[in-house]
């Protein structure tokens, strides 16, 4: 397994540096295989994620596609995955934002009853508790 940071694929996804775009390109679809996966860890998928929306623009809807498919790509290994595809259908369908739904999701995985927060989105969302 090798490791991919945020830069790699962001410059794969949406392919805006000329050179970056190229190098990450030929690594991921050279490289990778069923063998010898790309890791995502959690901190990497959740940088991701505010990257495409807050610098890409990127809507939900395709945010929830990107996320989709490196899920079930086979030269990909995502980090908690089972956390990560209940984190993408809060997401999906609340007002949460990602990085909310993948801290109680992966908060629920590791036996939390609640997650305690000051976020009054997040409180909308079953699982979360506004801490007074």
């Amino acid at each position: 397994m090798i490791g991919l940071d945020t830069n790699v694929i962001v410059r794969y996804l949406v392919q805006d540096d000329p050179r970056q775009s190229l190098l990450a390109t030929e690594f991921i679809e050279q490289s990778l295989s069923i063998e010898q996966t790309g890791f995502i860890s959690l901190v990497t998928l959740a940088e991701v994620v505010w990257v495409l929306g807050e610098c890409y623009g990127a809507t939900k809807a395709r945010i929830v596609q990107i996320v989709d498919s490196l899920l079930v790509t086979k030269q990909v290994t995502v980090e908690h995955a089972s956390a990560v595809h209940r984190a993408i259908r809060v997401y999906r369908s609340s007002g949460a934002d990602f990085g909310d739904a993948l801290i109680l999701q992966v908060c629920m995985a590791e036996g939390c009853n609640k997650v305690v927060t000051f976020d009054r989105k997040a409180d909308k969302v079953e699982g979360f508790e506004i801490l007074r």
